[in-house]
């Protein structure tokens, strides 16, 4: 009951990569070289076109906050490097800082919060200074957001609420940050449309992305071993699945409500995802009813 994707075959490593990613992970985040003494981590993205996970070392720093930050300098190239574009395609990432691993949300940063970030990146890395002076294009600066709050695992029932909860905040914050864009362009007044944020963008992705992961999950794992150990359950299980594929459509609708946001009718959009919120915390409410009790009985381990 993860919010984890079921890897199929093991995420790609550049060969220019492959010696760094192998002693990272071999000596708990610390490697030699060319990174040695520098705050390293691990980013695994999905590909924006080939959808196989790539997994790429980079430097970071962290924000007042404690967040990780990571800049898509590309040795100050010309072009974005691929990690950045796949981020953007998917935004939901894996990240390994020394012995920890976790799921975050990227999202790059805009305006004064990307100047400001930037700032406190060049003051303690002041190479990046460098690799910006290289190239014209303004290096993206990107956080590294945990998708929801990191627990210590004390049962299903407990990680299939913390799942929940979260999607709820995550369609909730959709709403208002659509309002929120709404209320600028109206304030417009005729102007051309502003650009919908790259952090609304992200989030809106990473829900759906989120969302369909861990429906993926329950039909290809939980639910199974579930009906094998309740078989009166198979009734419910049944509906669920049905319900699973009627959400997921409504996910792919939002999505492409989300990708025409800057031009959206205000008032089909609010109704369309008010029709998903309904149903999807219909689906969450019965989801809950149903598993909670069988779920409760099962050992930890």
């Amino acid at each position: 009951m993860t919010s984890s994707p079921v890897r199929s075959t093991p995420p790609r490593v550049t060969d220019f990569n492959r010696a760094v990613v192998e002693e990272f992970r071999a000596n708990s985040g610390r490697v030699g070289g060319p990174f040695a003494g520098g705050d390293l981590l691990l980013l695994t993205t999905r590909g924006a076109r080939s959808g196989r996970e790539q997994t790429s070392p980079l430097g970071f720093v962290r924000d007042e906050d404690g967040r990780l930050v990571v800049v898509a300098s590309a040795g100050g190239a010309p072009h974005h490097p691929a990690w950045y574009h796949n981020l953007l395609a998917h935004p939901m990432v894996r990240v390994e800082v020394g012995e920890d691993a976790f799921g975050a949300v990227a999202v790059p940063a805009e305006g004064a919060e990307r100047e400001r970030l930037f700032a406190r990146v060049v003051r303690q890395q002041p190479g990046y200074a460098d690799y910006q002076a290289r190239t014209d294009r303004p290096l993206p600066v990107v956080r590294l957001e945990r998708p929801y709050p990191e627990t210590p695992f004390t049962g299903l029932v407990d990680k299939l609420l913390e799942v929940h909860t979260w999607l709820r905040e995550q369609l909730r914050h959709v709403a208002a940050e659509a309002e929120a864009h709404f209320a600028a362009r109206s304030r417009a007044q005729g102007a051309p449309p502003p650009s919908l944020g790259l952090q609304i963008r992200q989030h809106c992705l990473a829900f759906c992305e989120s969302l369909h992961i861990h429906h993926t999950s329950e039909d290809q794992a939980a639910f199974p071993a579930l009906a094998r150990s309740h078989p009166d359950l198979a009734p419910a299980l049944q509906r669920l699945r049905a319900e699973h594929g009627t959400v997921d459509r409504i996910r792919r609708e939002l999505e492409s409500l989300l990708a025409d946001l800057t031009t959206a009718d205000p008032d089909r959009f609010r109704a369309e995802l008010a029709r998903m919120t309904a149903e999807l915390e219909a689906h969450l409410d019965y989801e809950e009813e149903v598993l909670i009790p069988p779920l409760s009985a099962m050992p930890l381990s």
